[in-house]
């Protein structure tokens, strides 16, 4: 019996990792913030998120005051370029910012802020609850 629950367990979880989410449409942030946070699900994404855009900002900071505006670059390119194939290979979604550009930089923010602060953990319930709830 063990076995078989054991068996059942993992059938749902690869079941779960190759249904999409579909993209959503949402009429606030509030809304929006738990559908993105799923999209996150795992802690690997959200540490690449967080560590490209670190480094982006760290890279972008530095360039700036050094008086070379082309550094300014590093933040979208490096942020997105962490963040992105994440969502490919991680995650097996679309990132959130192909649909809600703006919203999904607010996330990107609130999360990173929530990270830094220790509250992952709060991130991977929220995540958890939201695919419950939402997955087919």
């Amino acid at each position: 019996m063990a076995q078989r629950t054991y068996e059942h367990r993992t059938s749902e979880r690869q079941t779960n990792e190759r249904q999409p989410v579909e993209p959503r449409t949402f009429d606030s942030y509030d809304e929006f913030w738990p559908y993105y946070v799923a999209m996150h699900s795992k802690a690997a994404t959200r540490w690449l998120h967080l560590t490209g855009t670190l480094t982006g900002l760290a890279v972008s900071a530095y360039g700036l005051a050094r008086g070379r505006k082309r550094y300014a670059a590093a933040l979208p390119l490096i942020g997105y370029g962490t963040a992105w194939p994440a969502h490919f290979l991680i995650e097996k979604n679309n990132p959130a910012t192909f649909g809600h550009p703006a919203w999904s930089l607010r996330g990107d923010v609130q999360m990173i802020r929530m990270m830094l602060a220790g509250r992952d953990r709060e991130l991977a319930e929220t995540a958890a609850k939201w695919l419950a709830a939402n997955r087919p």
